[in-house]
C-alpha cells in the first residue's frame, strides 16, 4: 500500500473552497467516504448528510486534568520495523489523537483542520456505544438478551432476525446474507449505504433503514460463526427505540450522553425519514469520547452518577467466546481474542479492548495502565487489503507501547 510520508489536509487539497468550489473539490455524498475527499468529509458529516442532535443537557463539562507527556518521541516496532509515536500519527491519516492517564490528558493533538470541538464521524466505534446503551436496557429487565429480536419489532418477522436473539446480534453471529465488501456496490452493505443517503440512490433500491433491514434473509444458523455485519448494529438500535418509545438520539441523550458531563453535543446520521444509523453514523468531539472510554474503564461510573451497569462491562470483556474469532487478520492479531456486545477484546497481557471503525477510527481502553487512547482518522481507504495491514498493524503496536509506557 503506497502512503505518502506526510498526507496532505483538507486545506492543501483545496476541498470545498471557493464559492462555489470546483467540480473536482466538491465533497459529496458520492465521495464523502473515500479519500480524499474523507479528509475534509468526515468533520463535516452534518453539511452533507441529515443529522439528529444528542444533547449533553445542561450540566457543567466534567473536567479533565492536564498531565502533558512527550509521548511522540514513544519508539516501538511497526509493521516496516521502528518507528515513533509521531510518525505513526502521520502516516495513518491522523485527525484528532487523545491519551487519558488515569483520566488525565496527558496528549492531545489536532491535524488536518480539525479541533477541540469538532464533531467526527466515528464510523463503527458507534457499534461500541451502542452496546452500552443496551446493556443499560437490560439491566433494568427492559431487554432480553436471549429473547429473538421479532419479540420486540415485528415488523422483522420473515427476515434473517426473525429467529435471531438480541444477544446474537450483539456479537455478531446472527447468520445474515450480507456482504461487508465496502468496495463493491453489489455488496448489501452498499445496498444499505444508498437506502439511509450514504451513498446516490439507484434505480430499483429500497429507500429507507426501516423498509431495508426487513429485506434481509437468513444465511444459515445463528450463532455458529463470526460474520461482521453493519445492519446487526441497525436492528439492535430498532430494538431499543421500540421498547423505550423514544428514538435512539433522543435514548442515547437521556441515559448516557447527558449524564456524562460532555463539552460538546454529538450527533448522529438519519435517513430521509429519520431513522438513525446507529452502526456507523455517531458525530462526537475527541475529548467527549475520551470522557466515555474514561467511564467504561471506571466500570460505568463517572461525573459522579453510575451510567453503565458495571456487571454489563465485565460481560463484555470476560464472556466473549475465542472459538468465534474471526479466522482472518484478527487471530493473528490477538489470537486469545473475543468479540462481545459490539466490542473487541485483545486478551493481550494488558487485557484491553476497543471499538474500531472503517478509515481509522479507534477507542481503545488497556485496563492494566488505566489509559484511554482516541484516534481519529481519515485513511484513503475504508480498510486495507487482505495482506496489507500496515495502517492496522502500526496504529495498534503504538496503542500497546503507549500503555506499556504508562503502566
Amino acid at each position: 500500500m503506497a502512503k505518502s510520508p506526510r498526507p496532505q489536509t483538507a486545506q492543501e487539497l483545496a476541498l470545498m473552497q471557493g464559492f462555489p468550489p470546483p467540480e473536482d473539490k466538491l465533497v459529496t455524498v458520492a465521495n464523502f467516504q473515500v479519500g480524499p475527499y474523507n479528509r475534509w468529509g468526515f468533520q463535516h458529516i452534518s453539511q452533507i448528510l441529515p443529522t439528529a442532535p444528542i444533547g449533553r443537557g445542561d450540566g457543567t463539562a466534567a473536567a479533565l486534568e492536564r498531565r502533558a507527556q512527550d509521548l511522540g518521541a514513544l519508539a516501538f516496532t511497526g509493521a516496516g520495523g521502528r518507528m515513533t509515536i509521531a510518525e505513526m500519527l502521520e502516516t495513518t491519516y491522523t485527525d484528532g489523537f487523545l491519551v487519558l492517564k488515569d483520566g488525565a490528558i496527558v496528549a492531545e493533538q489536532y491535524f488536518n483542520g480539525m479541533g477541540p470541538h469538532t464533531r467526527h464521524l466515528l464510523m463503527s466505534v458507534s457499534k461500541s456505544l451502542t452496546g452500552m446503551l443496551a446493556g443499560i436496557l437490560v439491566e433494568r429487565g427492559l431487554l432480553d438478551p436471549g429473547a429473538v429480536v421479532s419479540r420486540y419489532v415485528p415488523a422483522l418477522r420473515g427476515s434473517a432476525y426473525e429467529d435471531a436473539s438480541v444477544q446474537q446480534v450483539l456479537d455478531m453471529v446472527a447468520s445474515v446474507i450480507y456482504s461487508e465488501d465496502y468496495d463493491d456496490p453489489r455488496s448489501e452493505v452498499a445496498a444499505q449505504d444508498r437506502s439511509v443517503g450514504w451513498r446516490p440512490a439507484q434505480e430499483g433500491d429500497i429507500i429507507g433503514l426501516y423498509h431495508f433491514l426487513p429485506t434481509l434473509k437468513k444465511a444459515g444458523e445463528h450463532g455458529t460463526a463470526f460474520q461482521y455485519c453493519s445492519a446487526n448494529t441497525d436492528v439492535l438500535g430498532w430494538v431499543l427505540e421500540t421498547i423505550t418509545d423514544t428514538p435512539f438520539a433522543d435514548l442515547f441523550s437521556r441515559e448516557i450522553w447527558s449524564k456524562l458531563g460532555a463539552e460538546d453535543d454529538g450527533y448522529i446520521t438519519v435517513d430521509r425519514y429519520g431513522a438513525t444509523l446507529p452502526d456507523g453514523g455517531f458525530c462526537l468531539t475527541l475529548r467527549d469520547l475520551a470522557r466515555f472510554g474514561q467511564m467504561v474503564l471506571q466500570d460505568g461510573h463517572y461525573n459522579g452518577q453510575r451510567i453503565v451497569p458495571a456487571r454489563w462491562i465485565d460481560e463484555t470483556r470476560h464472556r466473549g467466546d475465542n472459538r468465534l474469532w474471526p479466522t482472518d487478520g484478527w487471530r493473528a492479531l490477538y489470537p486469545r481474542g473475543s468479540y462481545h456486545n459490539q466490542w473487541s477484546n485483545t486478551e493481550d497481557a494488558h487485557r484491553s479492548f476497543f471499538g474500531i471503525g472503517i478509515n481509522g477510527q479507534h477507542l481503545w481502553l488497556d485496563p492494566s495502565a488505566n489509559v484511554v487512547i482516541v484516534k481519529f482518522s481519515s485513511w484513503p481507504i475504508a480498510w486495507p487489503a487482505e495482506g496489507d495491514d500496515t495502517y492496522i498493524a502500526d496504529t495498534f503496536a503504538g496503542f500497546t507501547a503507549i500503555g506499556q509506557a504508562l503502566a
